[in-house]
Order: C-alpha cells, then sequence, then structure tokens
C-alpha cells in the first residue's frame, strides 16, 4: 500500500496492478471501508496510474465481497470519469458499464441513477461526455419512470453548450434507442442532432439513421429518418456526404422497402459529387449496392 504514494511512477503502476492481491490480504469489508476511499484519495496522480485502477476496479466484484456489494466500487470510478485524459474516462466507464451489469434493478436505482444524475450535471464538461455512455446501462434495469427521468437528462446533454457532449450524446444515441424501444423523444432528439451547427455531431446522423431503422417498427419514424437521409445527401459539408456513400450498403439492408425508390438515388447523386473525397467512396460501394439491387436498369446507370 506505501508504494500506491511512492516518487517513483513505474512504482506506483506496479503497486495499481496489485489490488486485487492487497484487497484479498485485506478482505472485503476492509477494501470497502478502507482501500476504496484511500483511492479516491489518489486520484490526482498520473494517467498511467489511473487507466490501471480503473481496469482493476472493473474486476473488483468479488474482492468487495461479491455483487451484493458492487456499488461500493462505483466511488472512485466516478471520480475517474471527471478527469481530463480521455484514455483514463474510457477504462472507467468500460469499468462502470462491468460493474453495471452485475447490479440489480434496486442498486441501480439507488447508487447508479444517483452517479448519472451527479455526472449529467457536472461543472466539467469531461464528466458530462463520459455520463452519455452510462445510460443504456442503466436504463433497462429501471421502472418506466425513473426511465423517463434518465431519458430526460440524456435529452439535456442532447443540447448541450458544449459541441464535445453534443456529438458524445449522438454517438450514445444508437445504444439508447436499442434498450429504451420507440419513444417519439428520441426520434426528435435524433432529428434535432441531425441538424446540428457542428458537422463533427452532424457526421455521426448516418450511423443513428442505421441503428433507428433496425429498431424502428413504426411507418412514420422510417418516414422521418428518410428526411434525414435526403438532408444527409445534400449536407453543405463533404465529410456528413462521404458518411452516406460509405455506408450506403447498409443503409440499403436496414431500409429494404425505401432502397430503389430513395436511397439508391441519392447515391447516385454521390458518385458525381463536387468533392473527390465523396466520389472515391462512392465508387468503392458500387459492387455493394449493385448486389442490392442488381437490375440491368441500375447497373447501366452505375
Amino acid at each position: 500500500i506505501d508504494e500506491l504514494r511512492h516518487d517513483d511512477l513505474q512504482l506506483r503502476v506496479n503497486a495499481v496492478k496489485q489490488l486485487g492481491t492487497i484487497a484479498t490480504a485485506l478482505g472485503p469489508e476492509r477494501t470497502r471501508e478502507e482501500l476504496l476511499p484511500f483511492l479516491q484519495e489518489i486520484i490526482d496522480d498520473e494517467d498511467d496510474v489511473l487507466v490501471a485502477m480503473a481496469e482493476q476496479l472493473g474486476r473488483g466484484v468479488d474482492l468487495v465481497g461479491g455483487v451484493a456489494y458492487c456499488h461500493a466500487l462505483l466511488g472512485p470510478l466516478e471520480e475517474l470519469c471527471n478527469v481530463e485524459e480521455i484514455t483514463v474516462r474510457e477504462k472507467a466507464l468500460e469499468a462502470l458499464r462491468s460493474v453495471a451489469g452485475h447490479m440489480s434493478s434496486e442498486q441501480v436505482l439507488s447508487h447508479l441513477c444517483g452517479l448519472i444524475g451527479r455526472l449529467a450535471t457536472h461543472d466539467w464538461f469531461t464528466s458530462r461526455i463520459s455520463v452519455c455512455s452510462l445510460f443504456s446501462a442503466a436504463l433497462p434495469k429501471v421502472g418506466e419512470a425513473k426511465k423517463q427521468e434518465l431519458l430526460k437528462k440524456y435529452y439535456t446533454l442532447c443540447g448541450d453548450d458544449t459541441p464535445m457532449v453534443r456529438r458524445q450524446a449522438a454517438l450514445a444515441l444508437a445504444d439508447i434507442a436499442e434498450v429504451a424501444g420507440n419513444h417519439q423523444d428520441l426520434l426528435e432528439v435524433f432529428e434535432k442532432l441531425a441538424k446540428d451547427e457542428q458537422d463533427s455531431v452532424r457526421l455521426l446522423a448516418i450511423n443513428n439513421c442505421i441503428a433507428l431503422g433496425r429498431i424502428a417498427s413504426a411507418p412514420e419514424w422510417k418516414e422521418q429518418i428518410m428526411e434525414v437521409l435526403r438532408a444527409c445527401a445534400e449536407e453543405k459539408s463533404w465529410r456528413v456526404r462521404y458518411m452516406m456513400a460509405d455506408n450506403v450498403k447498409a443503409l440499403c439492408e436496414v431500409f429494404k422497402d425505401q432502397a430503389i425508390d430513395v436511397i439508391i438515388p441519392l447515391y447516385l447523386r454521390l458518385l458525381v459529387d463536387a468533392e473527390v473525397e465523396v466520389r472515391t467512396i462512392a465508387a468503392a460501394r458500387v459492387a455493394g449496392v449493385a448486389a442490392v439491387n442488381p437490375s440491368k436498369a441500375l447497373l447501366e446507370q452505375l
């Protein structure tokens, strides 16, 4: 334990990698009451130490006394979600999602939902970026009222002042939609993100079209998704048009009924796009599109 505060960085990293051994020696109760609070005090360490810490905490369910006490691991992991370095946050989120998989509905309601609420309203944008990845872990384990409350927090993040938060919210949309189901508000935030002022957010619209198309059962959803696709094909940002050309085969497969009348005509326009990058990726996808609809008319157009 003394080496966790040693001046030598490599010794500290090695010590953190031995947290499992330390916790086994202490026992579950002392690990929960002494080791985990101690770890929260040394969160201001170097990134290498914090990455190793997150990895160890993600494997720590048995060390704190099993599933009944796994929520004890949330404290230091929450602190790690606040740090500036993205590799640390990603490891912490990976660990949190792993721990959340072991948690009961009662634990999620009592502990994980509180963590999500704190991160979602944190002053630091890094915390708000982090929390976007946690909604899909909590939503399947809560009742309808709490689900609506969590979704409301997520919708707020979709309109955050910081573009990087909105981008992460857009990245998380597919996973959230998969567990939340056909919520009309989800479709509305999808459309809002597809029209975001930042093209780094808008270019995620195509992947979200595919994800929503896989779960959408209502015809009106499909039509609204088609409207977003039409807008993407005419986007002022070539990067958005590039994403559509790159994913055209997946779009045709997900939206089979709209492939011939909507998606392929949009794709044909991308083949003669003003930007060479768009034309190049569109040309690279010709074989995939032809396989979707190998008609003589289409082949002649291509």
